[in-house]
Formats: structure tokens, sequence, C-alpha cells
């Protein structure tokens, strides 16, 4: 792809790519032990800091949906590894649920046990705001993990996926392996469609591709789930005769669009992943399947928040930043994992 071309991108991807760095510091600067941490959000290389020796013991309460995913099963996986890292931490998780009214009394029991923080993957954003507040408001920081409360009193630090690059990234991909073509016909399956973070991977995706002057010719969505996905892709398969380039929003879903696009005899295009799951990153370890990439979503966004939540709650900050306390708001990068530097990411990746 042409220099041209890469400029847009790179500054569609800037803050992502900045604010990546702050995330690598609460993941890198915070272990105990920065060159054998098992923890998905560490990192190996990290030089150990003021903020690793042991401290006030804090009581972190931990919630999230239930683990019917591969993605939330590693969140919450992530989560209790970083927190096993710290001598200083007692972490308190709760069994996790998708019915919000559950969700809203195990933030109550934190607050009525009197923890020191809560770290908090709602269900629903919206409906648990209010007892967000009330732990606040209690003097309890939330560190508001992937799905944002929908008041910016509700949380002391909020840490996110990008969605939006997420898109950006896949479609800068796609450039890369067919934009020199003007009749390249791209398909897209995406997640669920009412969702914004849906909206925000397929409004990025649109507009990376527009940059190298391609659009998304066929669109199905799906939910998420094998079946989900087998089904939609099954259906655009019959929809397009002819496809060159293919991303898949969720790498869960794309085990039954890889069993689609298999029964369906298919292997002219390229495929794009999204998430990073270990299975999707093994396909294009072996480099028999269409899948040629995937996409970062990382699963080890609840891990940084322990890490936050500790650094919170015994008054610290980010070793590496000067600014005195932690940041209200981190977004961690979206990264291509291709069979150049799958080694790389495959070792920290989540099981679908």
């Amino acid at each position: 792809m042409s220099a041209a071309r890469q400029r847009p991108y790179r500054r569609l991807m800037s803050t992502a790519v900045a604010l990546a760095g702050a995330g690598v510091l609460v993941a890198g600067c915070t272990s105990n032990e920065p060159e054998t941490s098992a923890s998905g959000g560490g990192d190996g290389n990290a030089v150990a800091s003021s903020n690793d020796e042991t401290g006030e013991t804090v009581r972190i309460g931990f919630s999230a949906p239930a683990a019917d995913h591969g993605w939330m099963a590693g969140i919450t996986e992530a989560a209790r590894a970083e927190a096993e890292n710290y001598e200083d931490v007692d972490l308190i998780v709760a069994e996790g649920t998708n019915d919000v009214s559950t969700q809203i009394s195990q933030v109550e029991t934190f607050i009525n046990e009197g923890v020191d923080a809560i770290v908090l993957l709602p269900f629903d954003g919206a409906a648990m705001t209010p007892v967000a507040l009330q732990a606040m408001e209690a003097g309890i920081p939330v560190i508001n993990v992937d799905r944002e409360f929908n008041s910016p009193f509700a949380a002391r630090a909020t840490i996110l996926g990008d969605n939006y690059g997420m898109g950006v990234s896949a479609g800068t991909y796609i450039c890369e392996q067919v934009g020199d073509n003007p009749d390249a016909v791209v398909a897209e399956i995406a997640g669920i469609d009412s969702l914004p973070l849906t909206q925000d991977r397929s409004q990025g995706f649109a507009d990376a591709l527009a940059d190298c002057g391609l659009d998304v010719d066929n669109r199905v969505a799906a939910d998420f789930t094998v079946e989900g996905g087998e089904e939609a892709a099954a259906n655009l398969l019959q929809a397009a005769p002819q496809i060159d380039a293919l991303w898949n929003h969720d790498d869960d879903q794309g085990v039954g669009v890889l069993a689609a696009i298999e029964n369906a005899g298919r292997d002219e295009f390229v495929m794009v992943g999204g998430a990073g799951s270990a299975n999707a990153m093994r396909e294009i370890q072996e480099g028999n399947s269409v899948l040629q990439a995937t996409v970062i979503y990382p699963h080890t966004q609840a891990a940084d928040g322990i890490a936050l939540a500790r650094l919170i709650a015994q008054g610290k900050s980010l070793s590496d930043l000067v600014s005195p306390e932690v940041p209200r708001e981190i977004v961690l990068n979206a990264p291509v994992v291709t069979s150049e530097n799958v080694e790389d990411y495959i070792d920290r990746a989540f099981e679908s």
C-alpha cells in the first residue's frame, strides 16, 4: 500500500496508539515479578518500580458477566491471574451473571462489606450506573471495564478496548492485501448489530476501507456465538459467489464462520478475525486456512483494572508517568496479528 494510503490510518489510530502506551504502563509497571509475570496483561520486559513493593492489603471486589463466551472467560481468568501477582491484593470474585439485578446485588454486597475498590465489567453499563454511583459516593473507587457507564461520576477510572480501532486495523490490513484492486469484493460478518461496539467496529472498518477506495459489498450480522457465526457465514457465502477479503468481528463466532467456509469449499479470499483467540492464532500459525490475521480486542482489560484498583486504593500512580495520579481513562490498542508476529501474542491469547 502506498505511503499516501497509510497516512490516514496513522491519523485515525493516533489517539488509540498513544493511549495504548498507557495501557502497557498499567500492566507492565505494577507487576510484582516483572520478568516472569503470568498475567495476561503483564509486560515481561518491564522494570520494577516502587509500586511493586508490597503495601497495605487492599480488598478488591470484581464482577463480570457470565463466562459464556471465550473472550469473557478470558477476562475473569486474566483478572484472577493478575491479582495472584500481588501479595497485598485480596480479590473477591462474584459469580459471573447476565442478570442485571443479580449484578447490582453483587455490587451492593461489595459496598456493604466495605471493600477498598471495585472492578466492574457491567452486563449493561446504563443499568449498572446507579449502583456504581452508590459505591463512588460511599468512597469506594470503581474501575469500569469495557462497557461504559452513562455517568462520568460512576467510575474513578475506565479501561476500554478500541472497537473503532479494531475496524480501522482490519480495514487497513485488507487495504494492504487487496487495495490495489479497485474492484475487490469485501465482505463483513458483524456481531450483534444493535450494540454500539458493533457499530463502532463497522464504522472504523468502513473508514479505513474508504482510504484505499474500497467499501463493504456484502455484510451480515451474527451474535457472537459459533452457531450464529456459521449460519451468518453460510448466508453470506451463498449471496456472494466471489469474495476477495472478509472481516469477521469475533473469533468465537469465527469458529462457526470457518466451518461454513470449509463446508462451502471456498478459499478464494483473505479472512481477518477479531478479538484474538488462541484457536484463531493457531490457524494463522498453521497457514492452511483463509484466516490470515486477527485483530486484538484485549481480554486483559479487567486484569489492568485490578492493577489500577490496587494503585488507586494504595494512593499510588503509574510509575512511568509524571502525573501523580492514575488516569481517568485508558484505551488499549487493537493490533493486527499475522504469521509474522503471532508468536508475540499467542501465549497470552484466550481460548474460544
